[in-house]
């Protein structure tokens, strides 16, 4: 049996434990700092929309427990808003996705999962570890991966200037979920309505599961100093509800009157702050010849603005857990460590590239013009949304201002958009 730890009980992490498990072969620890009832009982930790291909992953390990339950997201209409508290019905990009997307509370996800792990034999260890810990870590086990991309234990892995090009946040977010939210009566209610506000940031609502049922998130990322960074003082959910109304009433006064009767799902239900965006050196040296390799958050941690971070560590998982399969006996070595991140950070890039080209403002002339040139043609408003299921598709078509140009003359001459090379 080989002994592999895992450090984090997230979608990664446990995605790969759980994995692992049920290949056979392998005495597999996960260290988790909070227990299931601490998950459940805890504040709410992402939106995690997840797309279809994503979806695959998990299902394929038998780990889609709440299919029949969440509600599916089988579109997404884009809004550009300007000015503020105005609609523009004829410049929105809609679409419907080939396969439905899925936001289940993680709170409920991981917490399921860790029972789960431990139901089928797995060891669980509770406890919040340090960066010195590590050491320790390595030298017990045959691989230890480190699945956690937040606070100071992810900072064992330097930072990799090529591919980091912010040094400080981008948004500063506010996520909410709640109750009673009202559909939008120009729209099924499956879709995902995302706004647009130029220099001021986004506002999403999105269908979602949480603990107590069905429910929907809101989503602010506002463009730190201005008028969405309003929630460093905001005590709980009911103070970030009403703070919501307010902000609508202004910015979206239609999404206000489909708000106004909602109330927080529970006392948990608030998440706010910011978090930089950084690429990290996959592999860190914990003590003299003895290595970690970071997954998912912990290496390439992106804004939520695209809404892939959970789709990233689904595929970060499914590729580790296939190259720890493919290993056999061998050694998990310094090189292995580094081909294995590789092959992941193959789709990766594509989807880091992407979220920080949104981020940035202005976009790109030939960005703007394939998102106005959608807004018209039905085919290209499904390409585009559909993306975002798998940005590495993006190269072909929207990333590379040639590609751009290509794709608009065939969509305005009344083509099919074909891909370059």
């Amino acid at each position: 049996m080989r002994r592999i730890a895992i450090v984090g009980a997230g979608q990664a992490g446990l995605q790969l434990a759980l994995g692992l498990q049920a290949a056979g072969g392998y005495e597999v620890t996960v260290v988790a700092a909070r227990t299931p009832e601490q998950i459940r009982g805890g504040r709410v930790l992402s939106t995690q929309l997840m797309y279809g291909p994503a979806l695959i992953l998990e299902r394929r390990l038998g780990l889609n427990l709440w299919d029949g339950q969440a509600p599916p997201i089988e579109g997404i209409q884009l809004n550009p808003t300007d000015p503020p508290g105005t609609r523009s019905p004829g410049r929105s990009v809609t679409a419907r996705l080939e396969s439905p997307a899925q936001s289940v509370d993680q709170r409920v996800k991981t917490a399921r999962w860790l029972e789960l792990f431990a139901e089928r034999g797995g060891r669980v260890e509770y406890r919040q570890p340090a960066a010195e810990d590590l050491a320790a870590l390595a030298a017990a086990h045959e691989l230890t991966v480190l699945a956690t991309g937040h606070g100071p234990l992810a900072e064992v892995f330097g930072r990799d200037e090529r591919h980091s090009p912010h040094a400080h946040p981008q948004r500063v977010l506010a996520c909410l979920y709640l109750h009673g939210v009202r559909p939008d009566a120009g729209l099924p209610p499956s879709f995902l309505r995302m706004y647009a506000f130029p220099g001021t940031g986004e506002f999403f609502v999105l269908p979602a599961l949480t603990g107590s049922g069905p429910c929907r998130i809101l989503l602010w990322e506002g463009n730190p100093g201005g008028p969405f960074d309003c929630w460093g003082n905001v005590s709980g959910p009911g103070e970030a509800l009403e703070r919501s109304l307010h902000l609508l009433r202004t910015y979206a006064p239609w999404e206000y009157e489909l708000c106004a009767g909602a109330e927080p799902t529970d006392a948990g239900a608030l998440l706010t702050g910011s978090l930089t965006p950084v690429v990290r050196h996959p592999v860190a040296e914990v003590a003299p010849g003895s290595h970690v390799l970071g997954m998912a958050d912990a290496v390439v941690l992106n804004d939520p603005l695209t809404g892939q971070g959970s789709n990233n560590a689904a595929r970060c998982a499914d590729r580790y857990l296939q190259s720890v399969l493919e290993r056999g006996e061998r050694p998990f070595d310094r090189a292995w460590m580094h081909e294995t991140f590789a092959a992941w950070w193959e789709h990766a890039r594509h989807t880091t590239a992407f979220t920080n080209m949104l981020l940035d403002a202005p976009l790109p002339p030939h960005v703007r013009q394939i998102i106005e040139a959608a807004a018209m043609h039905p085919a290209l408003a499904h390409r585009y949304v559909n993306g975002f299921a798998d940005p590495a598709e993006f190269q072909e078509w929207l990333m590379d201002a040639d590609r751009a140009e290509a794709c608009l003359a065939a969509v305005e001459g009344g083509g099919t958009p074909q891909p370059l090379g």
